[in-house]
């Protein structure tokens, strides 16, 4: 009975009844838990939380740790002007110096992929003039958007987000403005840059005639424009929620609101701190931005702004989405509870009719052989028994129709 019970729920209502047990510590040190009764849950979704390597606690500021699953690094060297555009792959630091020295007129771009030579990182600061402290925060790839003003070099963080199987990848994109280059840092290989090297490639737009500080402005519009596509792929997956939370919902489907809800937030505390970094850099008089190169900074910062009004919006969409879903179970349990209600009201009736005849009482009274008319004497009607039958029958008729005509048993 207990299994009927509980199948009907699980089917009908989603309710989880309790099913397994507690067993012996797993690896984690944790208590594991294995289900019983045959039965397992639906498959969820994991998602992990991203951690970030940092220094140990007491090390001295400027240290640079690379991790040891840290990628080997790769330069690939860009040089520039209105006439033309030289895209080459290094592989030393020397022969960076080396074509930095052959064209000093034109705007250069250093970017480099991977953080897995500690010589390397050193000498690149080294050269560059980087401060340590700057260089330690491009290692420990998580640093909040900002803009930091040093005489050799403008510093700019912006973090690079990108879509993929397990979810959101959230990269960091380090950026030093000087006069005529910008040197950029990334983690992995791969980035989101590539329609800014085509741009470069084929010398479309003003990027190639316009200076350093362009560059840098446009690596940064890079990274808001990725946005908008992924904003766009998120309100499609809240649209088919949606429908489906009021059709049929399911814990899957809170599921997925939730982990949509966690990247949203994550897209909000991304987006916050890149409008405060160009705000920075609008109000402040850095002397490697230009005032032309100022007038498309503040188009940046009306998309950061556009952004986190629809990070909002949807942010308040997941939150009504979570409401329809109890709102909607809720009412199928109701539903539910009105089906079992008016199937207990049918069979009160019956039960009473079946409670009193059961009584038995004796027409005859087995000692003085008195008859006793009073002791039911239908009981003993030849007829009695389909009698009743009828009574109770036409009783469930009745029932029925004063459900029907109530409304009681349609599903609106």
């Amino acid at each position: 009975m207990y299994a009927v019970i509980r199948s009907f729920l699980v089917n009908n209502l989603m309710v989880n009844l309790p099913v397994r047990m507690l067993t012996s510590k797993g690896k984690s040190g944790y208590l594991e838990l294995q289900h019983v009764g045959g039965m397992k849950r639906p498959a969820r979704k994991k998602s992990k939380i991203k951690r970030f390597q940092h220094a140990p606690p007491g090390t001295a500021p400027g240290m640079i740790n690379v991790r040891q699953d840290a990628l080997v690094p790769q330069i690939r060297y860009w040089a520039y002007d209105a006439e033309g555009c030289q895209e080459v792959q290094l592989n030393t630091l020397q022969e960076l110096k080396s074509i930095m020295q052959q064209s000093p007129d034109k705007v250069k771009w250093v970017d480099i992929h991977g953080f897995g030579d500690h010589k390397f990182m050193e000498y690149m600061a080294d050269y560059f003039g980087i401060h340590r402290l700057q260089m330690e925060d491009v290692v420990n790839v998580y640093q909040r958007p900002k803009a930091e003003d040093n005489p050799n070099n403008l510093f700019l963080i912006s973090r690079a987000i990108r879509e993929s199987e397990a979810g959101l990848m959230d990269d960091q994109i380090s950026i030093f403005l000087g006069k005529n280059f910008v040197l950029t840092f990334q983690e992995r290989y791969e980035d989101i840059l590539n329609p800014l090297r085509e741009r470069i490639r084929k010398g479309k737009g003003q990027l190639r005639s316009l200076q350093a500080d362009y560059l840098a402005y446009a690596i940064m519009d890079v990274v808001l424009d990725n946005f908008y596509p992924i904003l766009e792929h998120l309100g499609d997956k809240l649209d088919e929620l949606q429908d489906e939370l009021l059709s049929n919902p399911t814990k899957s489907s809170l599921d997925r609101v939730l982990f949509i809800k966690r990247e949203l937030i994550l897209l909000r505390r991304i987006i916050w701190s890149e409008r405060d970094k160009l705000n920075d850099i609008l109000r402040s008089n850095f002397s490697q931005i230009g005032q032309e190169t100022k007038i498309y900074l503040r188009d940046s910062y009306d998309h950061c702004i556009q952004i986190l009004d629809l990070v909002e919006s949807y942010r308040e969409v997941t939150a009504s989405l979570m409401d329809v879903y109890h709102s909607s179970v809720s009412n199928k349990l109701n539903q539910v509870m009105k089906v079992l209600t008016i199937i207990s009201t049918i069979f009160i009736p019956l039960t009473f009719i079946v409670g009193l005849y059961g009584m038995n009482f004796a027409e005859v009274d087995p000692i003085s052989g008195r008859q006793m008319p009073w002791n039911m004497p239908e009981l003993y009607h030849p007829y009695g028994y389909v009698i009743v039958v009828v009574i109770m029958i036409v009783i469930v008729l009745l029932q029925l129709i004063f459900f029907f005509k109530k409304g009681w048993l349609t599903k609106g």
